[in-house]
């Protein structure tokens, strides 16, 4: 019996530390909003070009785990992805997610409008692949949209 309750036990902290090692895998709400600060933060120091490069070179500076960053011209251009380069120079403008919600214009809406925000949409996760509920921070700076997002489901 005892050795029954060992084995439940042993089983049960286990799966706590498969928990939070999943768990640790994530972004958290402030550290979206920390990374866009800071690319804004280095766009003023270093220049909006050479940020713009290092994300779009995949630099680890701007990228954590399942958090990555992009920016767009408020011409709905993109300027630099992390997660997925090859569409830097698309027009997003028109872009919908997996729902068929038209998330480029809400994105240049929210930027024009209030200047910063979170926006919800669904799209594809980079750790498993798979279209789930994503909450999206930006913030307009200058002529730009400076966004990262974290996985909510």
């Amino acid at each position: 019996m005892r050795t029954m309750f060992k084995l439940a036990m042993a089983s049960l902290l286990i799966s706590f530390a498969g928990m939070s090692v999943a768990a640790s895998d994530r972004g958290t709400a402030d550290e979206a909003v920390a990374m866009v600060k800071k690319v804004i933060d280095d766009m003023k120091k270093e220049g909006k070009e050479k940020v713009i490069q290092d994300v779009q070179a995949g630099s680890a500076r701007y990228k954590d785990r399942d958090l990555y960053v992009f920016i767009s011209g408020m011409d709905g251009i993109t300027r630099a992805n992390g997660a997925n380069p090859k569409i830097a120079g698309k027009n997003l403008n028109d872009i919908k997610d997996a729902d068929g919600k038209s998330i480029g214009k809400e994105r240049f809406e929210l930027a024009r409008t209030k200047g910063k925000g979170w926006q919800d949409y669904r799209w594809p996760d980079p750790l498993t692949r798979q279209s789930r509920m994503k909450s999206t921070y930006l913030e307009k700076y200058e002529d730009m949209v400076v966004s990262c997002g974290i996985y909510k489901d």
